[in-house]
């Protein structure tokens, strides 16, 4: 896989479709099933991670673009506006307009990193986050802190680290609410690049809700 990095926010990388098929996808796959084109998809951005430090935080814009040989990749960090009210590209245009973007690994990609312009408007949900742990000791000091039992949470192991699965629901929680108590999860674990649908098939639920209810239950 070839990689350019444009800027401290925009990575471009190649990869051909031989390479794909050397990684154990099929090339037919990676068009029409999601979860392989998702895997895929940050099975390369490790790899561009651990070779140009480009850490993934935050929300991404892709655009990918099918050769004849193979698929080329752009990825850009997104940035909060000086007023801190939208999300920016912090790209200069002429990077990116001449890459055409093809629509079937775009909506794949796009069900998970990032919402369409429509569904930014009026858009509810409940806000979800998935942080990763390097010691099972963190977790348990995390539920012994206050009020937090109220998130919706899983807890899973995955290659050695532990996934902690916070869910938000948007009817119960004032947005301050969500920025404290996430503040408090982030004293202890980080978020991750890692999908939650990773982690669900390939990695072992350890508990399935109320995790710092259980924790605390288990351990004094």
């Amino acid at each position: 896989m070839e990689i350019e990095r444009i800027n401290d926010h925009t990575v471009k990388f190649y990869i051909s479709y031989l390479d794909i098929e050397e990684r154990g996808f099929d090339r037919e796959e990676i068009w029409y099933n999601r979860e392989r084109s998702e895997e895929l998809f940050w099975e390369m951005m490790d790899e561009v991670h651990q070779e140009e430090e480009f850490l993934v935080e935050g929300p991404l814009w892709i655009q990918v673009q099918a050769l004849d040989k193979g698929l080329e990749v752009l990825v850009t960090k997104a940035q909060l506006s000086k007023d801190g009210q939208k999300f920016e590209l912090p790209v200069p245009d002429e990077k990116v307009k001449d890459l055409p973007v093809d629509e079937h690994i775009e909506d794949m990609l796009d069900h998970h990193f990032r919402k369409s312009d429509d569904d930014d408007e009026g858009y509810e949900g409940d806000l979800e986050f998935l942080l990763t742990f390097k010691d099972f000791e963190d977790i348990i000091s995390l539920s012994k802190r206050t009020n937090l039992d109220a998130i919706n949470t899983k807890l899973y192991s995955f290659e050695g680290k532990y996934y902690l699965f916070a869910e938000f629901p948007e009817d119960f929680f004032e947005e301050d609410d969500i920025d404290n108590m996430l503040s408090i999860l982030l004293e202890y674990g980080q978020e991750t690049s890692t999908t939650i649908h990773r982690i669900v098939e390939y990695g072992k639920l350890i508990i399935e809700e109320n995790v710092f209810e259980h924790l605390r239950k288990h351990f004094k």
